[in-house]
């Protein structure tokens, strides 16, 4: 694949800020996309758009709740108004409370089902309208291996990935005649800033790694190479797939 291979093409991507889309910004960046970096911590999109204007692309940042109708719509036209287009779509905002699920108010059920799945269709309820008749589209939806398997304390988190994969599938069945692709992508257990207590914890890290095959972390660039080839004309082929980057966990 040519460096700038997507030059010309413009990328959304929620969750911009840090760990996996950070990496996907900086991924996307240096194959040449212009960059719409979304999420709601201005200071760390900040950093992030430090980084990838460093490394000589083009990016821009939006602050937007995805959870928000009336927010995302202003993004979307804010993104287009300063873009002039949309092509590929980077769902990655998401969110975990770790608690069992009969425990769980109505109020935590909604900020992680809004977070992880609502925001996911509201994006793509007003960014796909900008995104057809370009003869290209990549949306890529953020799972988890807990779109798979699930365990305790994480059941409800489990719920909103399997939603998103059900999502995904059904994207690429509504766009395949508009050439744009949906794909997800579901990670392991990747070394963020979000899983740092986890590896800090010798015990739980012990745990982690013993269900792991490659006993390892995954790290973000590892995803980030994902979403770049998915993005290529390489994987033109692909729409409706859920690729597993998780060690060897979901082959056990």
């Amino acid at each position: 694949m040519a460096d700038k291979f997507l030059q010309g093409r413009v990328a959304v991507i929620t969750g911009a800020s840090r760990g996996i889309g950070r990496a996907i910004a900086l991924a996307l960046g240096g194959a040449g996309a212009r960059l719409a970096l979304v999420g709601r911590a201005q200071d760390k999109l900040a950093e992030t758009q430090k980084l990838v204007r460093e490394a000589g692309a083009e990016a821009q940042t939006f602050i937007c709740d995805v959870r928000e109708e009336t927010q995302v719509k202003l993004l979307a036209d804010d993104v287009v108004k300063r873009f002039g287009a949309v092509h590929i779509l980077v769902n990655n905002a998401g969110t975990a409370i770790r608690k069992k699920i009969h425990e769980f108010s109505l109020e935590e059920w909604r900020t992680v089902i809004d977070t992880n799945l609502t925001g996911a269709w509201l994006m793509c309820r007003y960014f796909i309208p900008h995104m057809k008749g370009r003869g290209y589209g990549r949306i890529i939806n953020i799972t988890s291996i807990m779109a798979h398997v699930s365990s305790e304390g994480r059941g409800i988190y489990s719920t909103s990935k399997h939603g998103l994969l059900g999502l995904t599938r059904g994207l690429a069945l509504e766009l395949a005649d508009d050439g744009i692709a949906a794909v997800a992508i579901s990670p392991g257990f990747i070394a963020t800033e979000l899983t740092a207590p986890l590896r800090a914890d010798p015990a739980k890290n012990a745990a982690l790694m013993a269900q792991t095959p490659l006993k390892r972390w995954g790290q973000p660039e590892e995803i980030a190479a994902l979403a770049l080839y998915i993005c290529s004309d390489a994987a033109a082929f692909m729409t409706g797939n859920d690729v597993l980057i998780d060690g060897g966990w979901c082959a056990q």
